[in-house]
């Protein structure tokens, strides 16, 4: 039998992965506070449920950022793919087109933008680094444009890297035969070797920009024709001034728990977050989603959808292609589920009154 729900599949992944891949991937910060709560946070909130509503006929589709969408899940900006699976990022972007839903590309990719997007069959969003030299990362933006990414994600919780124990202790690298493909063109494609901790935590100190405030936003919009989302985003006065410096969205993200040990889990700040911005931008989450159940309480606070990272790597590692649909199939219908058990026949019924 196939795995029956997301956590089957992480057991899985862990036996098929190394033991520095699969720490790589599972580890939080510090003493991973945060990554806990990310989930733990879903778990405490009950729903509301409403009864003697016709569901005979029920849809997971949506609309994001003019993108039709199959359900409100995308996949989220993960590095490092062939850590997983020899097809790597390729195998992911094809699960995606064949689920009908969107992936969001990592700078920090196992293969170039444009293998990936010459395998897509969906929507391609490309998640931005912004690295010191700014010729490098004018050159990402130029490029994924070119290839036919449809947005920008900017992530802005990483100018400096968070301590990731299980990555110092294992020294983590990567594989003789991977890099990050998409920074090959600028010299930046390989990790320092003499890293007495994390090999990717050496990288990011050396070469990400620490500069990076604001006015960069505007800097970032003003290079493309494409919308730029803010990936990152806790608070809700950052919410309020990423609509002021033109960003088409933001997603509320502690980047996995791996940043700042003990930062809020982000179903909790999303409410605010919502009412911050009033409707000026499209608002997306990220962050312990497992269930349907938590794709559900996600848009009954005011989400467009919702984004998930380490269950897609999961499904890679446990069976390439085949696993990473298998988990979004697996999403797809546990939302379905959870919205008819709900009396929600669309996604534009799950309102907020599913919470109080």
């Amino acid at each position: 039998m196939d795995p029956i729900n997301l956590y089957e599949y992480e057991a899985i992944a862990q036996a098929k992965l190394t033991p520095m891949a699969y720490d790589y991937y599972a580890s939080g910060a510090h003493d991973e506070i945060t990554l806990r709560e990310n989930h733990a946070a879903y778990d405490r909130i009950p729903l509301r449920y409403r009864v003697l509503r016709d569901i005979s006929r029920r849809t997971t589709a949506t609309t994001v950022l003019g993108h039709q969408l199959s359900m409100p899940v995308i996949v989220a900006p993960t590095a490092f793919h062939k850590l997983a699976h020899p097809d790597g990022e390729v195998a992911t972007v094809r699960a995606a087109g064949q689920a009908g839903t969107l992936m969001i590309l990592s700078t920090l990719s196992t293969t170039s933008i444009e293998d990936v997007m010459a395998a897509a069959t969906g929507p391609v969003w490309f998640q931005l680094y912004v690295y010191k030299d700014r010729g490098a990362t004018k050159a990402l933006v130029e490029r994924a444009q070119a290839a036919g990414c449809s947005a920008l994600v900017l992530t802005v919780d990483a100018q400096i890297w968070g301590r990731r124990e299980r990555d110092v202790r294992n020294r983590f690298q990567l594989p003789a035969g991977l890099s990050v493909k998409n920074l090959t063109p600028s010299g930046k494609e390989e990790f320092p070797q003499d890293a007495r901790g994390s090999g990717l935590a050496a990288y990011v100190a050396s070469l990400f920009d620490q500069t990076l405030a604001w006015k960069d936003v505007a800097w970032l919009c003003s290079l493309t024709e494409l919308p730029v989302l803010l990936k990152g985003v806790v608070h809700p006065d950052d919410a309020r001034q990423a609509a002021d410096y033109g960003a088409a969205g933001v997603i509320v993200s502690n980047h996995g728990g791996r940043q700042l040990d003990t930062a809020p889990a982000t179903i909790d700040v999303l409410p605010e977050i919502v009412e911050a911005v009033d409707g000026r931008v499209a608002v997306l989450i990220d962050g312990g989603i497992r269930r349907g159940t938590d794709v559900v309480k996600a848009l009954a606070y005011g989400a467009k959808a919702v984004a998930v990272g380490r269950p897609v790597l999961w499904g890679l590692a446990a069976d390439g292609q085949r696993g990473v649909e298998r988990v979004l199939d697996l999403l797809r219908f546990e939302v379905d589920l959870a919205m008819g058990l709900c009396g929600c026949a669309t996604v534009g019924e799950i309102t907020r009154d599913l919470m109080d």
